[in-house]
């Protein structure tokens, strides 16, 4: 019996491991680093940061981090967002399903001149994962994330997957 529970302990921890090092790997593909991260963890202390989602607003709408503003990624404006009269020095973090789009808005954002952009490592995904909140459109509690396709939702192991329009 004792062999067996620290079999599947070990077993569970080589399983999040596994995950960790798929999202630890797809973001050094795709991403340059040019964005500093910021961790789930150190987000959810983060009493200052203005949320920006980079995502498509059918995946805002299926569940974001509290308060975060949706900027898109296509149709991401920088005049918009200067339109909100943010501080430049202000804290803004960006995030999407776990990184790549937002580090493009995050560099777009700091050749504005935005000085304090992060970017959240492994976008909403990462943070499902750790445990924390996301909420819908109404602002209650939702354990949906939209997935964005079946391919890149395997990085996500916490929630509920959703997939659409498109149903990818």
């Amino acid at each position: 019996m004792k062999y067996i529970s620290c079999l599947f302990i070990s077993q569970f921890f080589l399983l999040g491991l596994t995950a960790q090092t798929k999202m630890d790997r797809k973001l050094k593909k795709f991403n340059k680093e040019s964005i500093p991260y910021i961790s789930a963890e150190a987000l959810q202390l983060s009493k200052n940061a203005i949320l920006f989602d980079t995502r498509r607003k059918d995946e805002f709408n299926v569940s974001h981090l509290n308060n975060a503003i949706w900027v898109g990624y296509k149709e991401f404006d920088i005049d918009s967002i200067d339109a909100k009269a943010i501080d430049k020095s202000s804290e803004i973090t960006v995030y999407c399903s776990i990184g790549v789009r937002s580090e493009d808005i995050g560099e777009r954002l700091q050749k504005a001149g935005y000085k304090n952009v992060k970017n959240l490592y492994g976008g909403i995904f990462e943070w499902k994962n750790k445990g924390f909140p996301v909420y819908d459109p109404a602002g209650n509690e939702t354990e949906k994330v939209h997935a964005f396709s079946k391919h890149w939702g395997k990085l996500l192991t916490k929630g509920e997957k959703v997939y659409g329009p498109k149903n990818r």
